[in-house]
């Protein structure tokens, strides 16, 4: 026990550094100085929607739904189970993960080019073939849809549900459409432009999805078995079941969550609701940019 028990200034500081530290890295202040402290042109200014949804705590509740549905298509999880490491070195895969959003989202247009470009490279590396035989490349556009797809929808569900600021529905067609810049510059064919348009295309990928062994394993693991202190589980537990419930009813039904998962449900949203107020009161949002007009982006 720490004696004198801290003040809360410290206390917050103290939860704010361990929460940041763990999903941005040990570098993490650094990272956030240099994306947010760079002067330059950037891909989005202050006005569009993407900034307002990367910046709020939602997306904690909205990652990891992310994470749930995309484990539904059979070769994209193939692909993730044997080439990503994410349940060896979870915590650095969600580090690359968080670091490369808030990049591109926030960080001067040539930083976001080259974190494109590393991930493109790292795609064209991957190939394999998955239980049942299907070949896959991790830069196949359909794949890379897909991937994109489940993101943008569980991204902008859950800042709908949780968001300091929810956005109207001019602002969630200019999410989908900022989020299109990105999936283009990564691979992605046709990525939607509107909310209808990911509604649509969400719809059309459903004959391919399906629960399997390494879906069931990933959401496990996702949902009850993440590598933790004690301390966190609770609340952790709250966010995992604010994840799940905040799935499209067919895919929580695939996604099959664990018992303890599926007993929290009830009390999801109002969990949902304290875990982002949370975060908020632990780690302060961050500081503005020394925006220039936005670059274009090619692709």
């Amino acid at each position: 026990m720490v004696w004198p028990p801290p003040f809360p200034g410290e206390l917050r500081k103290r939860a704010g550094d361990a929460l940041l530290h763990r999903v941005a890295g040990p570098t993490a202040d650094e990272k956030r100085a240099r994306i947010h402290g760079t002067p330059g042109p950037r891909w989005f200014g202050p006005e569009r929607p993407v900034r307002t949804v990367h910046a709020d705590a939602s997306m904690y509740i909205g990652g990891l739904a992310a994470l749930l549905l995309q484990s539904l298509h059979p070769v994209a999880m193939a692909a993730v189970a044997a080439h990503s490491g994410f349940q060896g070195d979870p915590w650095g895969r969600l580090q690359r993960t968080s670091t490369f959003l808030a990049v591109t989202t926030f960080g001067v247009g040539a930083d976001a080019t080259r974190a494109v470009e590393r991930v493109r490279q790292v795609h064209e590396r991957i190939t394999g073939t998955t239980p049942t035989g299907v070949p896959y490349r991790a830069s196949d556009p359909h794949l890379l849809t897909w991937v994109h797809i489940a993101e943008a929808d569980c991204f902008l569900r859950a800042h709908q549900r949780y968001g300091r600021r929810p956005l109207d529905a001019s602002g969630e067609d200019g999410y989908v459409a900022d989020m299109a810049r990105i999936a283009r510059m990564l691979g992605a064919e046709r990525p939607p432009e509107t909310r209808a348009e990911l509604t649509e295309l969400l719809a059309a990928y459903r004959p391919e999805l399906r629960a399997t062994p390494a879906s069931r394993a990933t959401a496990r693991y996702l949902l009850s078995r993440p590598p933790l202190p004690a301390a966190a589980r609770l609340p952790y537990a709250f966010l995992a079941a604010a994840a799940v419930d905040l799935l499209p009813p067919w895919a929580r039904a695939m996604v099959h969550p664990p018992l303890v998962t599926r007993l929290m449900l009830p009390a999801a949203r109002l969990g949902g609701h304290a875990i982002t107020a949370a975060v908020r009161w632990a780690i302060p949002p961050p500081p503005p940019s020394p925006d220039r007009p936005p670059v274009a982006t090619t692709g």
